[in-house]
């Protein structure tokens, strides 16, 4: 039984499983943007010209690399919400089911007292 706040092994995947959706998704993103901002600095700018290919593709992979990341840690937060939602909803369920099972019991044992005075 996994103790408060910790994760299963399902729930574990399942967020890792997001968050690597959000790399990509985030990768490819931003790397269509600098890739776009590349474009219009190559016809633009004399000074992105005048740079080496290995010092555009490492300012275009760091562009990919940073929308990676910022999309993965937004799918991943709202991954957690979503879950942390869910398990506070399943536990306010099973207080509620437990309050239901104390009244219906009150009630029988008040229907019973009832039949043993009538």
């Amino acid at each position: 039984m996994p103790r408060y706040g910790q994760r299963t092994t399902e729930e574990s995947s399942a967020a890792g499983s997001e968050a690597l959706r959000g790399a990509v998704v985030g990768g490819a993103k931003w790397g269509l943007l600098c890739g776009g901002l590349g474009i219009a600095g190559y016809f633009l700018s004399p000074i992105y010209r005048s740079l080496t290919v290995q010092f555009k593709v490492y300012i275009q992979m760091s562009g990919m690399t940073l929308g990676a990341w910022l999309e993965a840690d937004r799918r991943l937060r709202a991954y957690e919400f979503a879950a942390r939602r869910e398990r506070k909803r399943m536990n306010d369920e099973a207080v509620w089911r437990r309050w239901e099972g104390m009244v219906e019991e009150e009630e029988r044992k008040e229907v019973g007292r009832k039949q043993e005075k009538g």
